[in-house]
């Protein structure tokens, strides 16, 4: 993702601190080329980890590339689903607000 796609305040970093968001950057590329999962599948992992971590700037994020990726809406709204026996009903709904404010405006 480039700089100029950042949310704001990930984009204050990388613009303050270059060498950081550059090494950061690199850690992500590395992490997702380590092993045999293609773009699609990794975008639904990660869309599932920010989901874990209740971290609605990141599902944002996620859903948002997702949806770029020509992943399906339903697609995203099954992640949110499937986390209800694992993190729980409150935390699955708020979860699918969170992708419903991008793939529902």
């Amino acid at each position: 993702m480039s700089q100029q796609n950042l949310p704001s305040g990930a984009g204050e970093v990388a613009e303050q601190y270059p060498e950081v968001w550059s090494a950061y950057a690199a850690l992500g590329e590395a992490c997702a080329e380590s092993g045999p999962l293609d773009e699609r599948t990794r975008r639904l992992v990660k869309l599932a980890l920010a989901v874990g971590a209740r971290s609605e700037g990141a599902v944002h994020s996620h859903a948002r590339r997702a949806l770029e990726e020509s992943i399906d809406a339903e697609e995203l709204k099954q992640v949110a689903m499937m986390s209800i026996p694992t993190l729980g009903f409150p935390a699955a709904v708020a979860a699918l607000t969170w992708i419903e404010d991008v793939t529902d405006s």
